[in-house]
């Protein structure tokens, strides 16, 4: 599917340019929070926590500007939350160079995959209807956490919820769009986002020098390079699939690996490119038109350089926002792309068990051995298609070589 046909006009970047900031303000509000857990339970000093930030988002911000411009798709990046998650736990017992030292080695062998091509060689091979049930996974909490918000907050997330059909109905282009501005001027209206005690200040880089120790090596670049490649880089190419974007994935696991490289002395624990934020930016709730989504690409990486500049400033203007509505804002603007990924996994009858099976799996959020639920949702999928259809793939493999030497 090419990504280029009408140029883009001053019409088509509202809602590409939303997208992309309301993946920004998901991210931030929603699991932003587990990076200030882990330098706490580091001892790092509020510059280093700072420059955590200011890494990790310029990092993220700049690798998703390249891409996006470079391939003309929405290739959001975004760091690792389960390996923020995985972190919380771990720098409370890890000295903090050693730590930065396995960040650069987790780093190293992204890059080091990226350049092999093997990545993208693994990405073909798994079945349209398994990658569709595997999103679709992934991404119910999200939907099923919008409704559930009205339990918590009746009032916001029901409005939230009516706006959203409404808008819908009268012009669902920019259903998304209305919904974020309605919810921010019910929350300033209701004085419910304190920024009083907020004062405006740049980030500055804190250098650390890493240590490389076999401790280290073990205990934490190899989980941290397992849980960003099973947790993210694997259900964010999925999502880029899905939606029919077909950039390899060979330069983004490279660039973003050398992005984490580069930034890793400076704080920042692992990025790469993003899933759950990402589907809010390549499905047509951010543009009808395929070829101009990528604009919210642009959009996110540019906010995201803003908020680093800026440092935990703007970071917490995001925590600051009910979590009711980060979750009802995102659950809302991810409708489309879990119905459309539904849709994939129970399009193919002979697939359909194999990619329920798959979407069931993921839905469960599997956690096992230390690894999350995107790669185990991914092995029970596969196994239950190999095992359903593995018969059928077999003959049609030797109906291909009779022809082939039929052929010949």
């Amino acid at each position: 599917m090419s990504t280029h046909s009408s140029p883009l006009r001053l019409r088509d970047l509202p809602n590409p340019v939303i997208a992309g900031m309301i993946s920004v303000i998901v991210n931030y509000g929603g699991t932003f929070i587990l990076i200030f857990q882990a330098a706490r339970a580091a001892g790092l000093s509020p510059e280093m926590t700072a420059s955590w930030v200011w890494s990790v988002s310029i990092g993220v911000g700049l690798t998703g500007l390249f891409l996006s411009w470079r391939y003309r798709e929405p290739i959001i990046t975004a760091w690792s939350t389960p390996a923020a998650a995985f972190l919380v736990t771990t720098l409370a017992t890890t000295p903090y160079a050693e730590a930065v030292g396995a960040y650069m080695l987790s780093a190293a062998a992204f890059v080091l995959l990226g350049l092999s091509g093997y990545f993208e060689k693994v990405i073909r091979l798994i079945p349209a209807g398994i990658a569709s049930g595997l999103l679709a996974g992934i991404l119910l909490p999200f939907g099923i956490g919008a409704f559930g918000g009205v339990t918590v907050d009746p009032l916001l997330a029901g409005l939230l919820i009516v706006a959203y059909v409404t808008l819908k109905r009268i012009s669902a282009r920019y259903a998304v769009v209305g919904i974020l501005v309605l919810g921010l001027a019910f929350l300033l209206m209701q004085d419910r986002v304190d920024l009083s005690g907020l004062r405006l200040a740049t980030a500055a880089p804190v250098l650390t020098v890493p240590d490389f120790t076999l401790n280290s090596a073990l205990s934490v670049a190899l989980p941290l390079f397992l849980i960003t490649l099973t947790g993210q880089y694997m259900p964010g190419m999925l999502v880029l699939r899905n939606d029919g974007f077909r950039t390899s994935a060979n330069p983004v696991v490279t660039v973003t690996g050398l992005g984490s490289l580069l930034m890793a002395p400076f704080g920042s624990h692992a990025f790469n490119i993003a899933a759950i934020t990402a589907a809010i930016a390549t499905g047509r709730e951010a543009h009808p038109d395929h070829s101009k989504r990528w604009v919210a690409g642009l959009a996110a990486g540019a906010c995201y350089v803003l908020v680093g500049v800026f440092g935990v400033t703007l970071a917490a203007v995001f925590m600051a926002f009910p979590a009711t509505f980060i979750t009802t804002l995102a659950g809302l603007a991810l409708l489309g792309t879990i119905g459309g990924s539904l849709a994939g996994a129970m399009a193919d009858p002979a697939g359909r068990e194999a990619a329920l099976i798959t979407f069931l799996a993921s839905a469960a959020n599997i956690s096992l051995l230390g690894i999350g639920g995107a790669f185990w949702g991914l092995v029970i999928g596969l196994t239950a298609h190999f095992a359903l259809n593995g018969q059928a793939l077999s003959g049609l493999r030797r109906r291909k070589a009779i022809q082939a030497a039929s052929a010949d």
